[in-house]
């Protein structure tokens, strides 16, 4: 029988998520960042591990979930599982494995939305926080940018699954303990997306936490397409914040531009945030 074997890129206490989700100074996330990816974004600011899968290491399944264990004595306030898509079963093994052994705090399924809704429907009531980035709300720049046909659709019936499974957000003392965010991540020169993003997300529910992300930095193979290859101008993130706010949506967090450069990692580092 083959060994089960996980590959994961870097493991640590992580200050960079939604405030609900890192607590104070002394908590944050308990980050496990898996290597590979299920999409092929050519603007990805984790490429190094998702792409060309540098700093990877094999743990087995028992060493899942001693990690999640260890995080949880290191004071996280969750188990922060970053692209976690393409491991789902071997994930769903540990997380019940790491709970046998006294494992409380929230798990987080921090993803792309690209999934099917029969691979979710596995870690229904394993996981408590979802966390997907709905990237694309127009499937031809889903397939121009990240090579995959029918991101929308997957994503929406995706969304939807998440929010049947653990409801609206949920904290406690403003920590996150249950529920939903939505990440979008704007980008320049492709507005209209994250509008069509929006509205398709009201269609959902108009009371899901969104998280506008301001954060985009042209890295990777972006220089290959001219109209990526910057930032979002002012002007563009305040139409999408604008219309966001013009379809009823009152919950959530808005990224402030200056923070953009915190959010680059650099996986060649031991401590790569």
């Amino acid at each position: 029988m083959l060994k089960k074997i996980i590959k994961i890129a870097w493991i640590g206490k992580h200050f960079g998520e939604e405030p609900p989700l890192i607590g104070n100074k002394n908590q944050g996330a308990g980050g496990i960042f898996f290597s590979g990816c299920n999409l092929r974004c050519v603007f990805c600011q984790n490429f190094q591990i998702s792409q060309q899968k540098l700093a990877e290491k094999e743990y087995s399944i028992e060493e899942l979930a001693d990690i999640m264990l260890n995080l949880q004595k290191q004071k996280a306030i969750n188990i922060d599982l970053v692209t976690p898509t393409i491991w789902l079963p071997y994930i769903k093994e540990a997380i019940v494995l790491a709970k046998k052994r006294g494992l409380i705090i929230p798990i987080v399924w921090n993803s792309n939305a690209y999934e099917k809704v029969e691979a979710l429907k596995q870690m229904e009531g394993l996981v408590d926080i979802y966390l997907p980035d709905f990237k694309y709300g127009d499937d031809e720049i889903a397939f121009k940018y990240s090579g995959i046909k029918n991101y929308t659709a997957t994503a929406i019936s995706a969304i939807k699954e998440m929010l049947k499974q653990v409801g609206h957000l949920k904290t406690k003392n403003n920590i996150a303990y249950k529920g939903i965010i939505l990440r979008h991540l704007v980008l320049p020169n492709n507005i209209q997306n994250s509008l069509q993003v929006l509205e398709q997300t009201a269609l959902i529910d108009k009371n899901i936490h969104i998280s506008l992300m301001n954060q985009y930095y042209p890295l990777y193979n972006a220089k290959d397409f001219k109209e990526i290859d910057q930032c979002v101008s002012d002007e563009e993130f305040n139409e999408v914040c604008k219309h966001a706010l013009s379809l009823g949506f009152n919950n959530g967090w808005i990224q402030e531009k200056d923070s953009s450069r915190i959010f680059i990692p650099d996986f060649t580092l031991k401590n790569p945030f």
